[in-house]
């Protein structure tokens, strides 16, 4: 008898050695250094059932009256498993933060409802570092089952691994984000201290070009007026044809200095904007007169295809005009007479914009060139001083508005601008 109680004593010595190995094993082997949560949970819940031999256990992520299943036992399918916590033994567990042992749920119905085809219960509480429940290991049986000390010790070591590492998780997740967050607004913020300096150097080089034209161009203009001033008196002389022909050359060379060194001018400067209240379609149903009566516009056609309901405008009402002169004179002079040139109002994706796009057929500007084109000194014409589209990109963004330039040979060449709205009319 007395070798009999030896016998099943060093028999429960040994049954609880093992386990204890086993509970070591299973706890070494957890890592969740691959990030892999999920799987890190489901190791925990498997583990869970199979060495207190339980039916069923599961992880759950609490919050509000609602629980996710994270991890189980059991496969549950690949739909998101959600409940909610009211009227569960889960429920208790989470409201009262302390780890709940039911022999039998049917029998004492007040701690809650086990799922269905379950009786007994085992529910510990997921508690943070900060002493904050997030969530539950529960462990079910088909049949009533008591829960010894040992065994609620075991599955509680198990809670504050899965604890921690959806701590660790969820922290890593919101460092994640604010680092992606953090990324963001730096890249924002570069981009816009860029586009500062591009601006403050921008500024700087037209101060510099607009000083150096203006001693440049004065010191041209009078020699130059006084060559003018020659010219004119060399008209009224009775000249052989031959050198009349010439006289009407060298004048031609002297207007077209003067023109350049006006562009020059006119590009160095500030643009200093005169702003008013235009509507939009009738500023430019007053401008067609004269934009079809230009040289340049002779035997072509000049449609304009407004914008319904109208819209108002605050602009300088002379600066625009020279854009659209500028313009429409370059679509004219790109196609060949009997074609048109069409501009057509829309209003941008920015609501508080308003766009003008000229359309021309003819021949595709170049790509290689199309980046240049708005470059001071940069022309397609072989007679042009490559100042036209530099000033008109210039005034259009002085009114805090953007020029644009496609070309290509199946849909032609379409050059937009926009310029904000003031405010619609009805």
């Amino acid at each position: 008898m007395t070798q009999s109680l030896n016998d099943r004593g060093q028999d429960r010595e040994r049954h609880y050695w093992e386990q204890a190995q086993q509970i070591l094993e299973i706890l070494s082997s957890l890592s969740d250094r691959d990030g892999e949560l999920s799987s890190y949970l489901q190791n925990i819940a498997s583990g869970v059932s199979r060495l207190l031999d339980l039916d069923w256990s599961v992880v759950t992520f609490c919050w509000e009256e609602n629980e996710r299943v994270m991890a189980s036992s059991l496969d549950l399918g690949e739909e998101e498993n959600v409940y909610l916590l009211h009227g569960t033994l889960t429920e208790t567990v989470v409201k009262t933060g302390n780890t709940l042992c039911v022999e039998d749920a049917i029998v004492h119905p007040e701690y809650g409802q086990p799922p269905e085809g379950y009786r007994s219960y085992l529910g510990v509480p997921l508690r943070t570092s900060m002493g904050e429940i997030i969530g539950t290991i529960c462990s079910f049986c088909i049949q009533p089952r008591q829960f010894t000390l040992a065994e609620v010790h075991t599955v509680e070591l198990f809670a504050e691994r899965a604890a921690t590492a959806i701590d660790n998780y969820n922290l890593y997740q919101q460092t994640k984000r604010f680092n992606e967050i953090l990324t963001l607004e730096v890249a924002k913020r570069t981009e816009e201290l860029k586009a500062a300096q591009a601006q403050i150097i921008e500024q700087e080089r037209l101060a510099a070009i607009g000083q150096f034209a203006s001693t440049i161009v004065h010191e041209i203009r009078n020699p130059l007026t006084t060559i003018m001033m020659g010219l004119m008196a060399l008209e009224k002389l009775n000249l052989a044809e031959r050198d009349r022909l010439r006289l009407c050359l060298v004048k031609e060379e002297a207007n077209r200095l003067q023109n350049l060194m006006q562009e020059i001018l006119l590009y160095a400067k500030p643009q200093v904007l005169q702003l008013e209240e235009l509507d939009f379609n009738a500023f430019l149903e007053g401008m067609l007169v004269s934009l079809r009566e230009m040289p340049e516009a002779v035997e072509r056609q000049i449609d304009l295809i407004g914008v319904q309901p109208s819209v108002k405008i605050r602009a300088d009402k002379d600066k625009l005009k020279q854009v659209l002169i500028n313009l429409i004179r370059n679509a004219c002079e790109a196609i060949s007479p009997g074609e048109k040139v069409t501009c057509k109002v829309t209003i941008a994706n920015e609501p508080s914009l308003v766009c003008l796009s000229i359309h021309n057929g003819g021949t595709p500007i170049p790509s290689h060139i199309l980046p240049k084109l708005t470059q001071p000194f940069c022309s397609t014409k072989p007679e042009g001083t490559g100042l036209g589209l530099a000033i008109v990109r210039r005034i259009v963004e002085a009114h805090g508005g953007n020029l644009s330039i496609q070309s290509d040979a199946s849909s032609g060449t379409i050059i937009s601008f926009t310029v904000p709205v003031s405010v619609e009319i009805g």
